[in-house]
């Protein structure tokens, strides 16, 4: 059964010309048991991101993470510990070729929330551009 919750993002880069300063965003959003210790969490972007119009949802496994996009801004982005992901993401600018190496993926997601953390390397156009992490919390929203 799907639940209300708060979720908070925090996202750091650090590599080539990135701005290394964290990144947090916290928002309501929705938390949908799939069985199997999978989960989706999905929330509406805001005018904070950049991204309004867009819906973003994360399909959380035991050993993958995938990120979706679908609005303004269309993309799918796939995380799973050692292994390499290209994928395009698709912008109002134009199309950008993006390719994910997850070092570390971690999940503690349960019915209740929890945490999930990604540690991963990004490279844009087949280019390198540095070492990324998010940081996931999810807990449930406050019931009136």
């Amino acid at each position: 059964m799907e639940k209300d919750v708060i979720i908070s993002i925090k996202g750091q880069q650090s590599g080539a010309g990135a701005n290394e300063e964290p990144i947090e965003l916290v928002t309501a959003g929705k938390l949908e048991p799939l069985g199997g210790k999978c989960y989706t969490l999905s929330y509406q972007e805001s005018e904070v991101t950049g991204f309004v119009g867009t819906l973003t949802t994360i399909q959380v496994e035991p050993s993958r993470v995938t990120l979706q996009r679908i609005g303004a801004v269309n993309s799918q982005m796939v995380f799973e510990e050692g292994r390499r992901h290209l994928s395009m993401y698709d912008t109002p600018y134009g199309a950008l070729s993006v390719g994910i190496h997850t070092r570390k993926l971690r999940s503690t997601l349960d019915d209740n929330g929890g945490e999930v953390e990604v540690l991963y390397a990004l490279e844009i156009e087949h280019g390198a551009v540095g070492q990324s992490v998010f940081h996931i919390n999810v807990r449930q929203a406050a019931q009136p």
